[in-house]
């Protein structure tokens, strides 16, 4: 999200934790692998008749032991061979959720910390209210956090980091990076045809577009493309009506929604594109919809939901007929969630993240209209709180999409 839209608060120069992880086809983590880590030896283990669980069938036993938080996993491995073999890797113990049809919602957050500038991924399980972290994403070394874009492939647990912006030298990348839960591991993929920051994306029958930004010396774009990820290949489609950089973005009904949000001191109208892939033609979004596009948006119930920034941080719904935008019954964002924050929804639940990282979670429910004609549909949210740790209280969100695995 592009902050500087709203505020004169100049983003810090923000550089990779690990200094050793750069920008390379070749990029491996390095790490020495355990002797307790070979497969072969769960297979002599289980062989030799020794349980995961003393008293429990294996299978019994393992569909417990993988609901266990991952922060909890290193002190499981000292439990038994068996046991470290299971929790040794993240990948591994993925793996075997996989296997055995575990199918649950992580919320994966690009944070940087105000301090030192470090950036990282850190994921809560929506399940047991969690967190850990994922390795490092290579990258440049000096990067501006919400010059990114982040698509997500919520089902197949899948995650994409295309484009950013170099602090250093402000100029724009065009590099991809996927990372997949099952493998805990960052590969680097094929290049954008255009370096691009702060720009809209979204995922349309599994195809992933990119749209507008800017570019160098912050000159805005109007260019768009897509890429195929199956075949790894990018293609150039048709260019939107007017050059702009995004604020957000949704996919609705087959069609990316594109808004460059209010800028300060907001005595402009917002301009507003849709883009169709059926006929590949963009067209002007309807002005009540942009105009009242305040926030960051989610889609449930096949209706488009925005948390605004303003207005008391109130949660509303876009109404398509009526081109206007009705309030969510219920309190709104909880007030320990503090801007700027990131937004993905999950079922029928939003979930938000704000500074320091506390995390609201709003359960929405459609309310039945009662004794009216209106075809008009109302909606509620109640609001649940999960605290940060303090090792996270110095973190500040970029992004965040929900990934199930």
């Amino acid at each position: 999200m592009q902050r500087v839209r709203v505020s004169s608060h100049q983003v810090p120069v923000h550089k990779l934790g690990d200094s050793q992880m750069t920008l390379s086809p070749k990029f491996r983590l390095a790490a020495k692998q355990s002797d307790l880590l070979d497969p072969s030896l769960e297979l002599e283990l289980w062989q030799r008749g020794e349980p995961l669980i003393p008293g429990l069938p294996d299978d019994v036993a393992l569909n417990c032991l993988l609901r266990i938080p991952v922060d909890n996993h290193m002190t499981c491995r000292v439990v038994c061979k068996r046991w470290y073999s299971l929790f040794g890797t993240k990948d591994r113990f993925f793996c075997r959720r996989k296997e055995l049809g575990f199918h649950d919602p992580w919320f994966f957050v690009f944070a940087f910390h105000k301090s030192t500038g470090k950036i990282q991924w850190n994921v809560f399980d929506l399940n047991n209210f969690a967190w850990h972290t994922i390795p490092a994403m290579p990258c440049k070394e000096k990067v501006c956090p919400d010059g990114f874009g982040c698509i997500a492939f919520p089902h197949e647990g899948v995650l994409y980091v295309c484009g950013g912006v170099a602090s250093d030298v402000d100029c724009p990348l065009n590099s991809v990076v996927k990372y997949e839960v099952r493998k805990n591991r960052w590969t680097v993929m094929k290049k954008m045809i255009t370096a691009r920051s702060f720009f809209a994306s979204g995922v349309i029958d599994g195809m992933i577009y990119v749209v507008g930004g800017n570019s160098t010396d912050l000159f805005e774009l109007n260019s768009a493309e897509v890429l195929d990820p199956n075949r790894g290949i990018w293609r150039s489609v048709s260019n939107m009506g007017t050059k702009m950089a995004a604020y957000d973005s949704a996919v609705l009904n087959g069609k990316l929604l594109v808004t460059e949000g209010w800028f300060w001191p907001f005595y402009v109208f917002p301009r507003g594109q849709i883009y169709d892939p059926q006929t590949d033609n963009w067209e002007n979004m309807a002005s009540g919809l942009r105009e009242g596009w305040t926030g960051s948006s989610v889609v449930l119930y096949g209706r488009l939901f925005v948390v605004s920034e303003h207005e008391r941080t109130k949660l509303k719904v876009y109404d398509s007929e009526t081109d206007s935008w009705d309030t969510v019954e219920g309190h709104p964002l909880p007030e320990q969630i503090c801007k700027p924050f990131s937004v993905d929804c999950c079922d029928n639940r939003i979930v938000v993240v704000g500074r320091n990282l506390h995390v609201a979670v709003g359960h929405v429910k459609s309310l039945q209209q009662k004794n009216t004609s209106s075809k008009r549909c109302s909606f509620a949210v109640c609001w649940q709180v999960v605290d940060a740790p303090e090792s996270l209280s110095d973190f500040t969100p970029s992004s965040a999409q929900v990934l199930f695995a």
